[in-house]
């Protein structure tokens, strides 16, 4: 990365020797409209002086609410070239925390992608009396278009050198507000240096050979927004997704060498190969399931033995280049973090030689702490890899995961107790999470440690480890474990319906509804036989004795999930409380 102290060096000189092929894209009509790197650094510079001409400066804060497209690259670096500072919304966001948020952080002007965008800011903006500029990316009717502000740049004749030279590495780059399942959300404060520092560092996961990478996870969450970064910073080829519905026509189409996801995405592309795989007949369903089984023996790649890899070599020329070829062909690494990572998924997908990179990390940490590498002698499954050069992870005595370094924030914007409660006199952060260091220096996460409850008999129950789990089987969907001063642990199951109705129509069991399908006798004893086989090698405190089975998919917008996929547990648990303490009342 050179001499880069500020994100806009990583587009302005201090770069790869490569970012002079730099392009970012988005979905225009039957193709894809790209920018290369001279178009981009001229609409940065021309919006940056359009916001000049608006009265902003140095300190300000701007909100910006989309989705992922080039727009967003563009509004960050004119802002951050500036030393304003960017509030990436969730475009989820409730109408209350928008407000709070906006309000929170004093932010000047709001950007936002759509209309329906727009509408909700503008009634958050009236609900809680806030004066906001709003600007659009598409066109709206009265509203100013972002194109507006480029063409007032366009007619400033502003130098922009001593606004940049102005910019230090410690200046507020970004305030990222956490998603607030309990109580207001905070703001975390991160710097220049933070990001930059945790780019640096991860630099090591790509090669020169990587040309092309897609994006399709939301740029406002830390996680995606740094690989971005990390792809500016190697001069890759950028494309946005345009949404999830359209993720497999747009990687067939851009024939991406890497991307990143979350693990549910990973799990429902498995799903999906399975269930190709269980409509294949005579040798072809053989084979396929011959090669999975041979997939999910995988061990780290020096582990295996010559004979192994010869009937590895057969499984990828005969089923799994067709796993390839499904991810557009040129696929060869996906990094996966935001929750954790089924092991065997792991191992299958890198016996198909798809490498799967597990990290960990968290936006108070720029964000990343750990992450496996595509070395094949430096991966460990089950494990998030190896804590990053220039951060240093200790473990508390409660098994806390604890972590000082140059990526780590300072702290939460206007709130003092909040960053006393995370960070140690000794400038440790608590990451909350329960985990461990392997003799050959692998960092294992085992459980959230708020997540972690005790059962009426005093035992300690770590839910994620049941729920991964059962997270094996096809039939389930998505899964919480409950039990909390409860005598024994229960779990809350959304089946993975598709898949459910076509076991129960090879059964022969009718049902005109989701209602009486999770009723019926022989649906209950089959989820009691999956919950069976994933209670096996749990010890007799752990193990799922009672079930509930659920109509409805947890989702983003029911705010039962955060944006990046993960349980919201209380507001889970206050939602199913009757249907709980009636299972448990049953059981006294």
């Amino acid at each position: 990365m050179g001499t880069a102290t500020r994100l806009f060096d990583l587009l302005k000189g201090n770069i790869h020797a490569s970012s002079s092929q730099l392009l970012v894209a988005k979905r225009h009509e039957n193709g894809w409209r790209e920018y290369k790197l001279k178009e981009i650094l001229q609409i940065i510079d021309s919006l940056s002086k359009g916001l000049l001409a608006k009265g902003l400066k140095k300190g300000d804060r701007i909100a910006l609410m989309s989705g992922n497209r080039p727009e967003w690259n563009f509004i960050d670096f004119a802002c951050n070239q500036l030393g304003i500072a960017l509030v990436p919304l969730y475009p989820t966001l409730s109408s209350q925390d928008l407000s709070y948020i906006v309000k929170d952080a004093d932010v000047k002007y709001v950007f936002v992608s759509t209309a329906d965008l727009a509408a909700r800011v503008d009634a958050a903006a009236t609900e809680s009396q806030l004066n906001l500029a709003v600007y659009t990316f598409d066109d709206v009717a009265d509203k100013p278009n972002y194109q507006e502000l480029i063409a007032l740049g366009k007619s400033q004749e502003i130098d922009l050198t001593p606004y940049n030279d102005a910019v230090d590495e410690q200046d507020l780059l970004t305030l990222i507000y956490t998603s607030g399942t309990t109580g207001k959300p905070k703001g975390v404060y991160l710097t220049h240096k933070n990001i930059l520092s945790n780019v640096d560092a991860s630099t090591h996961l790509l090669t020169d050979d990587y040309k092309k990478a897609l994006s399709f996870l939301p740029l406002c969450h830390i996680f995606e927004r740094m690989v971005v970064y990390l792809y500016i910073s190697k001069g890759l080829h950028i494309y946005y997704a345009e949404n999830l519905d359209n993720i497999v026509l747009d990687i067939n189409d851009v024939k991406p060498e890497l991307f990143t996801t979350v693990p549910r995405v990973l799990e429902k592309v498995y799903d999906k190969v399975v269930e190709k795989g269980k409509a294949l007949t005579g040798i072809k369903k053989t084979l396929f399931f011959w090669a999975l089984d041979l997939g999910h023996k995988y061990q780290e790649p020096p582990s295996n033995s010559w004979w192994y890899n010869v009937k590895l070599s057969i499984a990828r020329k005969l089923i799994f280049s067709k796993w390839k070829e499904a991810l557009g062909g040129n696929i060869k690494l996906i990094i996966s973090g935001g929750a954790a990572l089924q092991e065997r998924l792991a191992r299958v997908f890198w016996a198909a030689d798809i490498k799967i990179l597990e990290g960990y990390g968290l936006t108070e940490t720029s964000p990343v702490i750990a992450v496996n590498s595509w070395v094949e002698t430096d991966v460990k499954f089950g494990t998030v890899g190896r804590v990053l050069s220039n951060l240093h992870v200790k473990i508390a005595p409660d098994g806390e995961i604890l972590v000082k370094g140059p990526s780590v924030t300072s702290g939460y914007y206007k709130n003092e107790e909040a960053t006393k409660e995370s960070i140690d006199e000794n400038g440790y952060f608590h990451t909350g999470d329960i985990g461990e260091l392997t003799k050959d220096g692998f960092l294992r996460i085992t459980d959230r440690k708020k997540e972690i409850f005790k059962t009426a008999g005093g035992k300690y129950v770590a839910p994620q480890v049941l729920e991964n789990k059962l997270m094996e089987s096809t039939l389930i969907g998505q899964v919480m474990v409950v039990g909390e001063n409860q005598r024994f642990p229960s779990v809350l199951i959304v089946p993975a319906y598709e898949e459910l109705e076509k076991w129960s129509k090879y059964k022969g069991i009718s049902s005109t509804s989701r209602e009486d399908l999770i009723k019926n006798d022989q649906v209950l004893a089959k989820y009691q036989q999956e919950i069976d086989k994933a209670n096996a090698n749990f010890g007799q405190w752990e193990k799922i004795k009672k079930f509930i089975l659920l109509t409805t998919e947890w989702t983003i917008d029911n705010g039962e999930l955060t944006p990046k996929l993960s349980l919201k547990r209380k507001v889970i648990l206050q939602k199913y409380d009757d249907q709980i303490q009636k299972l448990y009342a049953e059981h006294q």
